[in-house]
């Protein structure tokens, strides 16, 4: 699909990830709607691509569809949907007092990262497959964000990686479903980048960090999953794929 004219959303589009891939599509010519829970985030990487900034909670219905309602009246109906918000947790399953785990957080986990992705999919989805086909028969590609967390979680990271993992397995169905209607479905798996959360870790820990990386030995640039996410868009014939973009990182157990 080419990219440049296209109507995009962007949830998570307010900071790390998503606002470099907001910002790359806008680059190549898309017509951005940049959304997240933080309404000023998402205001704020709108204004400076000359999008539209629009607060969205993924896990709530009406919420998804009044923002995919607001993008379309303001750039047309969206043919591209960047799935890139998300939480991260770490717990233990025994607490050091001997306790289980709250089931509560591991559940608002799956509820955000997997639950929220479905939503703001199958919304999207149901709007793209009205629209008319582009060249090979494509309406629209959608993008998952998951994690290496997926295939090679840590100690602690039992509903972040179960909730990844949950989009990798998501993505190979959802393209089978969608390929009638000519919607793609890819994800990417990305390791250590250099985000907004990553940066408030103190500076030896973020060396320790990069250094684990087999190469390049440092983080990873949000501009560099931004790349892949529009090269995702432009190459028609990827579908079903998930990529891993983590310098050739396996992560240790702790």
């Amino acid at each position: 699909m080419k990219i440049e004219g296209q109507a995009a959303l962007v949830t998570g589009g307010g900071s790390g990830l998503g606002e470099a891939t907001a910002r790359e599509l806008a680059r190549l010519g898309a017509k951005v709607a940049v959304l997240d829970v933080n309404l000023e985030g998402a205001q704020r990487v709108a204004k400076d691509i000359g999008g539209i900034g629009l607060k969205c909670d993924v896990t709530d219905t009406a919420s998804v569809q009044a923002a995919i309602d607001a993008a379309a009246a303001a750039h047309g109906p969206a043919r591209i949907l960047m799935n890139i918000a998300g939480i991260g947790t770490a717990k233990r399953v025994v607490q050091k007092d001997g306790s289980a785990a709250p089931l509560d957080d591991f559940a608002r986990v799956i509820h955000v990262n997997l639950i929220g992705t479905y939503n703001a999919s199958r919304l999207f989805a149901a709007a793209c497959a009205k629209l008319d086909a582009l060249e090979d028969g494509e309406r629209g590609v959608m993008l998952f964000t998951a994690s290496v967390a997926a295939f090679d979680g840590q100690v602690g990271q039992q509903a972040y990686s179960a909730s990844k993992g949950g989009l990798v397995g998501m993505t190979l169905p959802m393209a089978r479903d969608l390929a009638q209607h000519g919607i793609r479905v890819c994800t990417i798996a990305p390791g250590l980048f250099s985000t907004p959360l990553m940066r408030q870790l103190p500076e030896p820990v973020q060396a320790s960090l990069a250094a684990s990386i087999p190469f390049p030995p440092r983080l990873g640039k949000p501009e560099e999953f931004a790349a892949l996410a529009a090269h995702i868009v432009s190459n028609t014939h990827l579908n079903g794929e998930v990529i891993r973009l983590d310098g050739a990182l396996r992560m240790a157990p702790r």
